[in-house]
């Protein structure tokens, strides 16, 4: 596994590089935490850099800067948008990096996010954790939000389709947002897929949520194929009307996001949401039986064993 850091990324000097001969990521320690880059070795970035924003750091300003950040939900203003733009501690201990946040003044809350890069192959575990160091319980949800490079789609599953003699009762929720539009062209709405296109030319926002039982989500670009795998609790309860899976999308960005359930979290105590991470090369095609032919094997390929994600756990000290 290869390593460095004080690598110079983006207009920063203290980025660190990871990479295992097939895969490389770059994370960021003068902001963040944030993962800013992941790729297949001197290929294209597939997350999205805001160009405005490579290299600034400090300052009250909240900046998007792109790549994968790390929120609480529900979505509030200023909660949410708590600037990112201070130093983070890491720790490298061979194949694992730490990114650890400095608690949030006006929220009482500490950010973490774990990569552990698998030795050969694409896989990225990404822990998530969010700490609550206040003084009262809080009640939040973590939020992973990886923002895409631009002029690719996001493509979310449908359920599986049964005959109504076979199952009289609804599968999932679907949630829309004010700003919502169902005949926008950048929406494909399939009978297996529902499909989201980024597009720089348009004037408006789309988002969309689902409670997705089947645990992937996946964005395609040039013949790369993006896959987050991560898992459910059927008993929590999900920001957003049910949500763990969301795709929002304006003219300059992307968004492929999942999210954990709510809880409340006593002080000293954390709460924990993984994805993992994989990418691959081939074409998907543009008709839904082209994309289950190609990007279904490559979705079981990924499958993860079960587990109980999202559990609230009582915080252990670290030492960075």
């Amino acid at each position: 596994m290869e390593f460095k850091d004080k690598y110079s990324w983006g207009g920063w000097s203290n980025c660190l590089y990871v990479s295992n001969g097939e895969i490389d990521l770059v994370g960021t320690t003068d902001v963040g935490p944030r993962i800013m880059r992941y790729g297949f070795v001197g290929q294209k970035n597939i997350f999205l850099e805001i160009e405005n924003d490579m290299g600034k750091k400090g300052g009250d300003e909240f900046r998007l800067y792109g790549g994968t950040r790390l929120w609480h939900a529900p979505e509030a203003n200023p909660r949410s948008y708590y600037p990112d733009n201070g130093s983070v501690e890491y720790k490298w201990d061979g194949g694992t990096i730490r990114l650890l946040q400095p608690v949030e003044a006006s929220t009482g809350m500490q950010k973490e996010m774990i990569l552990k890069v698998a030795p050969k192959n694409s896989m990225v575990e990404v822990i998530y954790r969010i700490h609550n160091k206040s003084l009262w319980p809080i009640k939040y949800a973590i939020w992973a939000l990886t923002l895409m490079t631009k002029n690719g789609r996001g493509i979310i599953p449908q359920e599986p389709f049964q005959k109504w003699e076979d199952n009289l009762l609804p599968v999932r929720p679907m949630v829309l947002w004010s700003y919502t539009r169902m005949d926008d062209p950048r929406w494909i709405w399939g009978n297996n897929f529902v499909q989201l296109h980024q597009d720089p030319d348009s004037d408006s926002k789309q988002k969309i949520g689902f409670l997705n039982k089947l645990c992937w989500c996946a964005y395609y670009i040039d013949g790369y194929v993006f896959i987050k795998r991560y898992n459910f609790n059927r008993d929590a309860q999900y920001p957003d009307y049910q949500c763990n899976t969301e795709v929002y999308t304006d003219p300059n960005a992307f968004e492929l996001e999942t999210l954990g359930p709510l809880q409340i979290v006593d002080p000293g105590n954390y709460l924990e949401h993984k994805e993992n991470w994989y990418l691959f090369k081939t074409e998907l095609g543009d008709s839904e039986e082209a994309i289950k032919k190609n990007l279904l094997p490559l979705i079981e390929k990924t499958a993860i064993p079960e587990r109980r994600d999202n559990c609230l756990e009582k915080r252990e000290e670290s030492t960075y």
